[in-house]
């Protein structure tokens, strides 16, 4: 029943994340229905991150009914945090059944101690399944702090770990989080001075940006670890396109130093798309696998245009 539920919230967050990418939200209430009559659990919210695909619809739509209906949906899967085992009972209430000896005798010790060690056995299981279910890797806690610029700082932290509802469908303790990247910065420097004011302005503006949502995911998800959190570059925590972007204009600035080191041919072969001229220089640089032919790079010298030529 849990592999169906799964692939059935699989299916609607699907739908959802096509809607919110073509901020078409028809038929949104009814997958919304949907959701609401399947019993939801912690563990489907962290396999399926149905959190993320719902608040992404909720922020799309102009329907009041959606709106309400998301954040009802929302605010009742926040409660699965509180208690991370309330979403399965009843599974629960079967392996005490199967553990329990079926018929012991009252009046015997031995009967005794069989259903104190049956007992202790079945509390370990269960304590081990809560723990084999967690996604997240734990750290060491955070150390308390009264001092209050640490204190705003870790609360400041906490609500940039906050931003979207990642951390409800992945079930992460913002708070702890926040406490223990702040401590790390504070450890480094050993006071609240600027340089630990700018760490600690750079991590909450990175976590709040919402075109890099990736590095706010991989923190909540443990494949971060706060330590590395707390010290990373602002390269390392650029975005993906940010990079590329960076990628490219390196690129870009090899192809230009690589023509200035070589000058070029001069021709009239070419006709500049600005000024019409004909005067011009041309480059060829291999940018590609060695079995593809040479790009041209062309240079107006009349009034400095450059353009690629394919």
């Amino acid at each position: 029943m849990g592999k169906k539920e799964e692939e059935e919230i699989i299916r609607i967050a699907k739908k959802m994340d096509k809607m919110a990418q073509k901020k078409n939200g028809a038929g949104a209430l009814d997958l919304l229905k949907e959701l609401r009559s399947i019993p939801m659990t912690l563990e489907l919210l962290q396999s399926t991150r149905i959190g993320m695909s719902v608040n992404a619809i909720r922020k799309q739509s102009t329907d009041d009914e959606v709106t309400s209906l998301a954040k009802s949906l929302i605010k009742s899967w926040k409660k699965l945090l509180d208690e991370p085992t309330g979403g399965d009972k009843t599974s629960d209430e079967k392996r005490k059944e199967q553990t329990t000896p079926s018929s012991p005798s009252q009046g015997s010790p031995e009967a005794k101690e069989e259903g104190s060690s049956s007992s202790n056995s079945s509390s370990k299981s269960e304590r081990a399944d809560v723990s084999s279910n967690s996604l997240i890797p734990t750290f060491p806690r955070a150390s308390g702090t009264s001092d209050s610029i640490r204190l705003k700082c870790r609360e400041l932290m906490t609500q940039a770990l906050q931003t979207g509802d990642d951390h409800i469908a992945i079930g992460a303790d913002c708070d702890e989080l926040g406490a223990q990247i702040e401590e790390i910065i504070f450890q480094e420097f050993k006071n609240t001075d600027m340089r630990y004011k700018n760490r600690v302005r750079s991590r909450i503006s990175n976590l709040k940006d919402v075109k890099n949502p990736n590095l706010r995911r991989t923190v909540l998800c443990g494949n971060v670890s706060p330590e590395r959190m707390a010290k990373m570059t602002a390269e390392d925590m650029a975005s993906d396109e940010l990079k590329e972007m960076r990628k490219n204009l390196t690129k870009e600035a090899v192809r230009e130093h690589q023509m200035a080191t070589t000058g070029g041919c001069q021709t009239d072969l070419f006709t500049c798309g600005k000024c019409k001229g004909k005067c011009c220089t041309y480059t060829q640089v291999q940018t590609r696998s060695a079995d593809e032919p040479m790009t041209t790079f062309v240079f107006c010298n009349d009034c400095g245009n450059r353009w690629k030529f394919c």
